[in-house]
């Protein structure tokens, strides 16, 4: 998959640029009528630009968007607030620019879904009726897929895969670190949220200990034997931290079987790694509202129908983003909102009595090794068999053995990515 034939750089950069409308055929849009009332629950990524998008294609379209935080805090690009290379403030977005879309907002948590009289019951007591009704919840954490680690436990080993007080506390562990010390991050097997997430936190990590605590050491202990962009990251790692990184796979023994915070502690099947600082990303499923609908299976997530993203198990409810059983497709905050306009333009096309159009969905993912330094990968997607599979071709990453400059350049791409993705959802 690796290329750096320029006219896939081409189709890469501009399918990034042409984001917002690649997801759907440009007549569909144009024709897109139809009334009803769509609840989505969950506004990040998915479900904000779901929201947005459904608003767009059909004004007339009554959108209400269920929510428990009033400002959303990004996971992409908060592995540099563990570095210390940006603030978490620079991660908080409101919904401002959502309601002016007219969608409604309603501040609080869904507590059931009643399915068979089509309404969501709120924490609050109230219920919300609905004619369709998307479910964006991301993910969850599995609090029993690990012994020894629990909500307690996090405290003293932070898994930090949701963003926001988990971020800054790891940050702060590495500021308070002994320069000497050593930190380990335990990655999960697959499935779980930003498959290329952890290898990006340990290079950051390795940048901040670099310039900072040039004694200490960062060992990633493994549940896999292979990862996302791996050949990149490992040449990187070459590169830039030189005996500093070291990753332990699967097949050598890296998977954690148990932690112990109170020894700061991690067990693998042939040793135990007592460490200065714990980054433990525990396995993970799809966000609670999911099980209480009846749209996940007994893996945890919920399987959809490709070309709509309606539950397979439960008609008339959506699910998008990480939630989702996506095929070839990544657990990512591009894909999500790439599905979300897919399933924003099958939901206005089904309410006025129409079939969807096949869809073909984009993501592109972008990730920091240095300030400077990024890499990238990208990929197309269609329905087939029943599943999102690649578009044989069509997609690619960054070219090994790449001068400097066309990786400082890619670390500008990223800001680019990064807009682009909170400016589609948030506005």
């Amino acid at each position: 998959m690796e290329t750096d034939d320029p006219n896939r750089r081409r189709f890469l950069e501009s399918a990034l640029a042409g984001a917002a409308m690649s997801a759907f055929p440009l007549p569909a849009l144009a024709q897109a009528r139809g009334h009803g009332h769509v609840v989505v629950i969950g506004g990040g990524f998915g479900g904000a630009s779901c929201a947005r998008t459904l608003k767009r294609l059909e004004p007339r379209l009554a959108v209400t968007l269920v929510e428990s935080n009033r400002i959303f805090t990004s996971c992409p690009f908060s592995n540099a607030v563990i570095a210390g290379l940006r603030d978490i403030a620079d991660q908080h977005f409101g919904y401002r620019a959502v309601a002016k879309q007219g969608v409604a907002l309603h501040w609080g948590t869904a507590s059931a879904v009643d399915r068979q009289n089509h309404r969501v019951v709120l924490s609050d007591g109230s219920t919300l009726r609905y004619d369709r009704l998307v479910l964006a919840p991301g993910v969850d954490i599995r609090w029993d897929g690990l012994p020894g680690y629990s909500e307690e436990a996090a405290l003293r080993m932070p898994h930090a895969w949701k963003a926001g007080e988990q971020t800054l506390l790891l940050r702060r562990q590495l500021a308070a670190m002994d320069d000497g010390g050593l930190v380990a991050i335990a990655a999960p097997a697959n499935p779980y949220r930003c498959p290329p997430g952890p290898y990006e936190r340990a290079s950051l990590i390795a940048y901040y200990l670099k310039t900072h605590k040039p004694r200490s050491k960062l060992i990633v202990l493994d549940a896999k034997d292979a990862f996302s962009k791996q050949r990149l990251f490992e040449e990187a790692w070459k590169v830039l931290y030189p005996d500093l990184i070291e990753w332990v796979p699967l097949s050598q023994g890296g998977q954690v079987i148990s932690v112990d915070p109170a020894t700061m502690t991690l067990v693998t099947d042939f040793a135990s790694h007592q460490v200065a600082v714990a980054n433990v990303i525990p396995p993970q499923r799809a966000g609670a509202i999911a099980s209480l609908a009846g749209v996940a299976d007994r893996s945890g997530w919920c399987p959809i129908d490709p070309t709509t993203f309606e539950s397979t198990l439960q008609k008339d409810i959506h699910v998008i983003g990480d939630a989702a059983i996506a095929g070839a497709m990544p657990k990512s905050a591009f894909a999500a909102n790439a599905q979300a306009k897919v399933c924003a333009a099958a939901i206005v096309e089904m309410l006025a009595g129409r079939q969807p159009d096949d869809p073909r969905l984009i993501n592109t993912c972008y990730s920091l090794v240095a300030p400077d330094y990024g890499i990238s990968i990208a990929g197309v997607y269609h329905a087939a068999g029943g599943q999102l599979t690649d578009v044989t071709g069509a997609g690619g990453i960054s070219p090994l053995d790449a001068p400097r400059s066309f990786r400082e350049q890619e670390a500008r791409y990223a800001e680019g990515w990064f807009k682009t993705i909170t400016t589609e959802a948030f506005g």
